[in-house]
């Protein structure tokens, strides 16, 4: 469990470092994202490769909003042999008032050993109407999660997403897709 929280506070840390702030060359994002809407569970459809998710088969995230405008975060990841792993931690906008462009910092003895150093870059690219679908990335294109309200979505909202996030300029070949039920019971026997 520590190793997992650890790993996903550098993965972040590193892409909040390695990010390009020339906003010419990063992808667009949502532009608004309504956070009241946005909190409850997300399951991730989809993922680039990254360290502090090696061992997950099923990822989800819940989002709770604060009264002060920032959101508490739970991620969650289901390993092969059916272990849960934790990180809980808080997204704040990055520019008050502005709620696609987030930072994101995780609650551990690294973050209090380093307070307010140690964040990293969650940007909603795109979010559908009706808030049941979701890519979030950040600037420099390193990390992708296709999102959904459900563990599952149909060939057309596949297809969608993966165009929306290639025309972000991310590579999708390379995306990692979440292990279905039925496929994490067969391991299980």
């Amino acid at each position: 469990m520590m190793r997992f929280v650890v790993t996903l506070l550098v993965g972040l840390l590193l892409a909040g470092c390695a990010t390009s702030r020339d906003d010419s060359l990063a992808p667009k994002t949502a532009n608004h994202v309504e956070l009241k809407r946005y909190q409850g569970t997300w399951y991730e459809l989809a993922r680039l490769p990254m360290y502090f998710q090696r061992n997950c088969a099923q990822s989800e995230a819940r989002y709770t909003l604060l009264p002060e405008g920032s959101m508490a975060v739970l991620n969650r990841c289901l390993t092969p042999d059916w272990k849960w792993e934790e990180a809980r931690g808080t997204a704040t906008p990055q520019v008050p008032g502005k709620t696609d462009k987030l930072w994101v910092r995780f609650d551990n003895w690294f973050t209090r050993l380093l307070p307010g150093s140690i964040k990293g870059d969650y940007w909603v690219l795109y979010v559908s109407d009706d808030y049941k679908t979701a890519i979030v990335g950040n600037p420099n294109r390193r990390y992708l999660w296709l999102l959904s309200r459900t563990p599952e979505v149909n060939e057309t909202v596949r297809e969608e997403l993966l165009s929306k996030a290639r025309q972000q300029g991310y590579d999708t070949t390379r995306l990692i897709w979440r292990v279905s039920d039925s496929a994490m019971a067969k391991t299980s026997k």
